[in-house]
Order: C-alpha cells, then sequence, then structure tokens
C-alpha cells in the first residue's frame, strides 16, 4: 500500500489497508471483521490519534447532506462531510452554524470528535452543536444517541477521541444565516491585556490575538463583528492600543494575505468570516507542527505572561501563536468542560527535534493553570497528569469498555492517554 501521511506530512500511519466504502452497509461488514480499525478523516491530526495498525476507513464517499429539519433546525450529515461543503449548502438554504475553526476543511465527524474550536467568549467547541450521533459499533451495529433523549450519553460521545466507533451520521443544531465583517488591529502590547483581557476578547463575536513571542506584543487582533440589522457599526482607528490595519495581513509575518479571508471591514456572509482562511483555498501539504493548550479563562493574564518568559526560546522555531476563547460545555472530553477557556495555539516550523526540546518548558510554564492540551495536536505531557486533568475521565472510559469491550477502536494513543 501506498504510504499515508497526515496533512503537514509530520506523521506517517501505520495501517496495513485502507477502505473506501460506498454504502453504510459495507461500513458495517468492513467494521465487523476488522480486528483493529480507525476512521481516517482529512488527516489534520498531527499526533497518533486517528493510526491502526490494521485497517483504516476512510468515509470520503459517505459525505452527503441528508436532511435540512426547517421546523427542529437541524441539519443531517453523512460521517465524511467537510465543512467547506456542509457551510455552502447552509448558506444556500439560509442557515448557518455559530461558530467554525480556523480553517473550514476539516472533516465535521473528525473536528467534533477531537473538541475542535473556534473563537469566541460565547462560542463553544463545534461538537456542541451536535444533536444526534450514528455510530457503527465494533460488531458491526448501528447505535443512535441523541441530546433530546439521553443527554448524559452525549456528553460522553460527542468528543469520542475516535475510541467508539465509526462515526457514520451527525445531526446539528443550525441558526438563521448571518453577516460579519472583519477587522484587524496591530501592535497590541501584552502589557495592555492587564486588566482588559475580558474587554479585549469580549469586543467582538470571535476575537483572535496572534504573536510570534519576538517581543512581548501581539502582532494582530483580528475582531469578527456579527452585524445586527438596525444597529450600526462605528470601526475605531485605535483599540486598547493597537491601530488600525489599513491593508489585508496574513496571521503569519511574511506570508501573502491572498488566501485569507476578506477583512478591512468588508461585510460578507457568515462562512467567509468565521474562518482565517478562504474556502476556495485548499491547504496543500504544510510544512508545520501544531501544539494547542486550553486552560480556565480567570489564568489569561497569568498564563500569556507565563509563555512570554520562554520567547527568546520560542520565536525561531515558530510560524505564529494564536490565543482565543472559548465557552464552556458539559462533554466529557472536551477541553473546555465546565470551565470558560482560553487557548493558546502554536504553528511551528517543521523541526520536531526542537519543538519537541520546547514543549515540556511550554507545559510546565502552564502548568499552575490546569492547561490540557488539544487532543489532536502535539504535546509531551505525561499521561498520569493529563489524565488529572478530566474528570469524567473513568465514565468515558466505561462508555468506551461498554461499546468496544475486545479495544477494537483502540489505538496506542488511547491506550496510552485514555486506559494507561
Amino acid at each position: 500500500m501506498e504510504e499515508q501521511r497526515n496533512w503537514a506530512g509530520n506523521f506517517k500511519y501505520s495501517a496495513a489497508r485502507i477502505h473506501k466504502p460506498e454504502s453504510m452497509e459495507q461500513v458495517q461488514q468492513l467494521v465487523a471483521r476488522s480486528n483493529k480499525v480507525k476512521v481516517l478523516g482529512t488527516r489534520h491530526s498531527f499526533n497518533a490519534i486517528a493510526d491502526t495498525t490494521e485497517d483504516h476507513i476512510s468515509l470520503g464517499n459517505l459525505n452527503r447532506v441528508l436532511e435540512l429539519d426547517r421546523e427542529r433546525r437541524t441539519v443531517t450529515v453523512e460521517g465524511g462531510i467537510q465543512y467547506s461543503d456542509l457551510c455552502q449548502y447552509l448558506h444556500q438554504n439560509g442557515y448557518g452554524l455559530p461558530n467554525m475553526a480556523s480553517l473550514p476543511h476539516i472533516s465535521v465527524a473528525g473536528a467534533c470528535a477531537t473538541a475542535t474550536h473556534g473563537s469566541g467568549d460565547e462560542n463553544h467547541i463545534l461538537a456542541t452543536s451536535v444533536r444526534e450521533m450514528e455510530f457503527v459499533t465494533a460488531k458491526g451495529d448501528v447505535v443512535h444517541f441523541s441530546r433530546d433523549h439521553s443527554p448524559e450519553l452525549m456528553g460522553g460521545a460527542a468528543v469520542s477521541l475516535g475510541g467508539l466507533g465509526v462515526v457514520t451520521k451527525l445531526t446539528l443544531d443550525v441558526i438563521p444565516a448571518f453577516q460579519m465583517r472583519q477587522d484587524v488591529y496591530e501592535n497590541l502590547p501584552l502589557s495592555n491585556v492587564k486588566g482588559h483581557f475580558e474587554d479585549i476578547t469580549s469586543s467582538a463575536y470571535s476575537v483572535s490575538l496572534f504573536t510570534d513571542w519576538r517581543e512581548e506584543t501581539f502582532n494582530q487582533v483580528w475582531l469578527k463583528h456579527k452585524l445586527t440589522e438596525g444597529i450600526s457599526f462605528e470601526e475605531k482607528p485605535e483599540f486598547f492600543g493597537a491601530t488600525i490595519a489599513t491593508t489585508k495581513v496574513n496571521p503569519v509575518p511574511g506570508s501573502e494575505a491572498v488566501n485569507c479571508t476578506e477583512q478591512l471591514g468588508v461585510t460578507g456572509e457568515w462562512h467567509e468570516r468565521l474562518p482565517h482562511f478562504r474556502m476556495d483555498f485548499t491547504p496543500s501539504s504544510g510544512e508545520e507542527l501544531q501544539s494547542e493548550y486550553i486552560f480556565p479563562r480567570q489564568h489569561a493574564y497569568d498564563a500569556l505572561s507565563a509563555v512570554a518568559q520562554l520567547g527568546e526560546e520560542i520565536a525561531p522555531h515558530l510560524h505564529v501563536s494564536e490565543v482565543r476563547t472559548i465557552a464552556e460545555d458539559d462533554l466529557w472530553m472536551s477541553s473546555c468542560y465546565k470551565q470558560k477557556s482560553v487557548a493558546i495555539h502554536f504553528t511551528w516550523k517543521d523541526d520536531w527535534d526542537s519543538v519537541q526540546k520546547l514543549l515540556p518548558k511550554i507545559e510546565e510554564q502552564l502548568s499552575p493553570f490546569q492547561a490540557r492540551p488539544h487532543w489532536g495536536k502535539l504535546f509531551t505531557m505525561e499521561p498520569k497528569h493529563l489524565q488529572g486533568l478530566y474528570e469524567k475521565l473513568p465514565d468515558f472510559q466505561q462508555l468506551l469498555q461498554h461499546y468496544d469491550p475486545q479495544g477494537k477502536f483502540r489505538n496506542k494513543f488511547l491506550d496510552k492517554y485514555i486506559f494507561g
């Protein structure tokens, strides 16, 4: 079989076979006869969370929108659909999603399974939009979960880490389509964040702060404003000491802005503003690595200051770092479980030897703030420490063992960090 790697090229999968079923029945048959099996999504995880030694299943052929229920305000999709395709369908029908990740070219099922998020004080991780789920379990049976009928089970299943089975169908809550504008400000001193972090992050529907840690300054602040009919919007020349950008920019210093979503206050549709990168820009295999840590929002300034102490060590190995806020939720394995959160994201240069030495230092600096790593990105945290950060871990272990008693969907990653 041809060598299979993830999007960034840093991880080589171990699967002996890759299958691309074209029907639900084929998925059930594949799962039933496999000893070890995992779903391979859009390959945007940077670690071994989706790896397997035997059978990979790609749901790329099962990527349809199945139903739009206008009365319930839900959309039902197959497990292989990507946000880029779903969002265009919803927009054409007058609906939208409350939030998106930075890139729109990722699978809905994979993003939900790994607790992926966007940005905004009141915006939750993407998995909180899941109303219903359909799984193919270890024996090839079909199981349905519903937030309306089994909310406790949905709390465990929505962020499944790929351990419950093959997610073949998802029903998501949708909202009426809306318009947005995006403004960027430049050079916000970290010192100005002290005492004003909540004011800064609550100033727009979605706020992202970018820095390369070379100085104690945020190079850019991206403000995504949701436009409400009848309420006028006035652009301000300054924002907590930062000045408004007069040309389009890319979050990565020195990179062209052509692939970024529209800025400079130009009004557009929700799905063309919520991500940082355009739908019609398909990212090639990027020479980059990614890490991300999420912690309670009350620690924001102290945690940022702690990371800034490592600025001279971080900067040479970094493309850019992004800081975002996320609302709390009740999903067991979510990094935002029962806590209003802040995420610090690192987009690294493709130099694992150097990054591997840096991550323990960053994790040590963030340890006092109970920082949790993003499940799909790179980290070096000890399993015992990571497990201690999730109070519902015993319930999640029981849930996986109930639906997959032989560990068909388990792999080295889940054995180490969930069952280790």
